[in-house]
């Protein structure tokens, strides 16, 4: 990967950030120009409708899409000019990546799910470590059929973090989830962000989430619309909803 200057507060950046899409005779425009940030150890949320870019977004800053122009940087590394075996690299050991859908193996327990990951990575933490920090380590025998929704999500988290992430990516994390249940996670995702200082970004659709953000970016038809601040940072059980 190409070196490029970046400054020392930025985990992540991306300029000028294009993605098209060919579907059948017509060109779908995902990106038009997108700027991105993500800052060390902050927790932002970017909100959108549905086909906004947000997820066309995160793919392309987390390594499993490229750009169809634009550049991304990752520390000193530009991510845009990587070879695939790079951009493997950089997703193994550098992003944690969490989505709606939990992915666990049906077949393993919480346990075996989150040592996967740990056999891949430089410096991994103890899976059992991991799901002590969801909440988890009752259940670590357990196999996904046997876990409720919100459980299997914290095993999902947990598996991301087990890697010791700089980053970590949520894709509308409790959107196959309760209130409630939603709640906890969002839990989760905070003190993962706490604790482990990950640079963390949760996609959602559910504008109220945007309250527990240090930054809200709003996307619409490819477009960053909004990118601001949060005066204060609300705890999930805090939430207006």
């Amino acid at each position: 990967m190409a070196r490029a200057e970046q400054k020392s507060d930025q985990v992540l950046r991306a300029a000028e950030l294009r993605k098209t899409y060919q579907m059948g005779e017509v060109e779908v425009h995902a990106l038009r120009g997108v700027d991105f940030t993500l800052e060390r150890g902050e927790l932002l949320v970017l909100l959108g409708a549905s086909g906004s870019g947000k997820s066309t977004l995160l793919n392309i800053v987390g390594g499993l899409d490229v750009p169809s122009s634009g550049r991304v940087f990752y520390e000193n590394w530009e991510l845009s000019e990587a070879t695939d075996a790079e951009l493997t690299d950089y997703r193994r050991q550098h992003v944690g990546f969490v989505f709606q859908f939990y992915n666990l193996i049906p077949s393993l327990t919480a346990l075996e799910n989150v040592a996967l990951v740990t056999e891949v990575s430089n410096d991994p933490m103890d899976p059992m470590e991991a799901l002590t920090l969801v909440g988890l380590a009752e259940r670590s025998h357990h196999f996904p059929a046997q876990l409720s929704g919100g459980e299997q999500q914290r095993v999902a988290i947990a598996r991301a973090i087990a890697k010791r992430p700089n980053i970590l990516l949520c894709d509308e994390p409790t959107g196959a989830l309760d209130y409630k249940t939603g709640v906890a996670v969002l839990e989760v995702i905070e003190r993962v962000n706490r604790e482990l200082g990950a640079a963390t970004a949760v996609i959602t659709h559910n504008a109220p989430v945007a309250q527990m953000a240090d930054r809200i970016v709003v996307l619409a038809d490819g477009l960053i619309t909004r990118d601001e601040r949060n005066a204060e940072r609300l705890s999930p059980s805090q939430l207006k909803w």
